[in-house]
């Protein structure tokens, strides 16, 4: 459970994703993509020595191992999405292009550590794919999986980028190397010389240029459709965790207030317990020593005395046991520990006097603490139904749903029921929300009243 923040701390800032940090952020990263891949877009040094920079090498192999590795990927992955799409009218489509999805995806692993090992550049990866690629079920969750779809458009895109950048800086070096060769094939003057130098050396730059241009466009394009998620769905996630936050920071509030009620209704009983024990059982108690002394005193003198003593404390003695009885009752009834909580039901619904049904079904694996929430709730609901509801009739259903033990307690009295404060309605909706649970009353007036609770059952 997240513990609630102090009251005396300065409340957290609204969440704004469209503020500025979360662009700032996204500069930094292109600029270390530049400063990784395109360091001669940075200037200085890194310019001037751009044709013989380890960059330049580097994303050179980057794209050559990326032409051989994107054209086999796009035919793969062209051909199971044609070849899905193609048999999906007759269903067999669907594990096909369920498959060619998995692929999709498990290239763009190989691409992420290729671009780390190549390049050095770390591309976070996306959310996990969805599981049971061999289960039909599963089937559908790959065809809306976005990033197995982005994944692939990957393949094709990057594929375009690397034959477009790869043939043209190739061109360009090899003109540039032509050039020294030049003067030993036939004669050039020198006024061809001085143009055709500065050309070679201009290619060489722009072979570097398109070079690192590429690198920094397959990176970004990596970090687009392999990385993790897009910006806005980050904003989105963002707005999510801070709702499930505020959610948590309410419920904690509730759980605050709630254990406080429970701690003061547990007082409370405590005081009531210890008054009827007072002013109930020890007075009787004491009238049964009274009795018993008087059976003592007159046992020889008049046997009648004594018997009729005799019969007072024994009437005394069921008394005492009676109360006793009804008291444990109101703690903690021994049915519910012994034959659980169907019997408990039953057993309440057989001493009231208005005819009740019950009905419970799945309640075997409800812990201890639900189910006496549970019984002391028909209690009280039964009582009200007796006393003040006028009802002919009442209903009882306790059923699991959801690891929850739902119970319903319903009547056609005259309604009007409310859970006023300090009521036993009252004492019974802070017993549950103590345990976590929910607590409804429907009783409009002239039409019945429905109490419906719910606690986990783990509770």
């Amino acid at each position: 459970m997240t513990p609630r923040p102090d009251v005396d701390a300065p409340p957290r800032p609204p969440h704004r994703p469209d503020a500025a940090p979360t662009a700032h952020l996204d500069e930094i990263a292109v600029a270390d993509d530049v400063r990784a891949v395109a360091p001669m877009l940075t200037g200085g040094r890194p310019l001037a020595l751009a044709p013989v920079s380890g960059a330049t090498w580097a994303g050179a192999g980057q794209l050559a191992v990326a032409a051989v590795v994107g054209l086999a990927a796009v035919v793969v992955l062209l051909t199971g999405v044609a070849l899905g799409a193609g048999l999906a009218v007759v269903v067999l489509g669907l594990p096909v292009l369920a498959l060619t999805l998995a692929l999709a995806r498990w290239y763009g692993v190989g691409e992420r550590e290729r671009l780390r090992a190549q390049l050095g550049v770390t591309v976070p990866a996306p959310a996990p794919a969805p599981d049971g690629l061999l289960r039909p079920r599963a089937w559908w969750a790959w065809l809306r999986d976005a990033r197995s779809w982005a994944a692939l458009a990957h393949g094709l895109v990057a594929w375009l980028l690397v034959w477009t950048a790869g043939p043209l800086a190739v061109g360009l070096a090899a003109g540039a190397l032509v050039v020294p060769a030049v003067p030993f094939a036939e004669r050039v003057s020198a006024s061809h010389m001085a143009l055709l130098v500065p050309a070679a050396v201009a290619a060489l730059w722009l072979s570097a240029l398109v070079v690192q241009l590429a690198n920094l466009a397959y990176v970004r394009l990596a970090r687009a459709l392999l990385g993790g998620r897009s910006r806005a769905e980050a904003e989105r996630a963002a707005r999510a965790a801070e709702q499930r936050a505020d959610v948590a920071e309410g419920r904690a509030e509730h759980l605050r207030e709630t254990r406080t009620a429970a701690v003061v209704a547990a007082d409370e009983e405590r005081r009531r317990i210890e008054r009827d024990l007072h002013d109930g059982a020890q007075q009787r108690l004491v009238a049964l020593g009274v009795e018993l002394g008087v059976a003592r005193r007159a046992a020889a003198q008049d046997p009648a005395a004594a018997a009729a003593a005799l019969e007072a404390a024994h009437g005394e003695v069921k008394e005492v046991l009676a109360e006793l009885r009804d008291l444990v009752r109101g703690v903690h009834p021994a049915v519910l520990t012994d034959r659980g909580l169907d019997a408990a039901l039953s057993a309440l619904a057989a001493r009231s006097p208005v005819p009740v049904d019950v009905e419970v079904t799945g309640v075997e694996a409800v812990g201890s603490p639900a189910q006496a929430a549970a019984y002391f709730v028909v209690a009280e609901a039964l009582t009200n139904v007796a006393k003040h509801a006028g009802a002919t009739r009442a209903a009882v259903r306790a059923d699991v749903r959801d690891d929850r033990l739902r119970v319903e307690v319903s009547d056609d009295g005259a309604g009007g029921a409310t859970a006023a404060p300090g009521g036993g309605l009252d004492g019974l909706r802070r017993r549950v929300e103590a345990l976590d649970g929910s607590f409804d009353l429907v009783s409009p007036a002239g039409r019945g009243t429905v109490l419906t609770v719910e606690v986990p059952c783990a509770s």
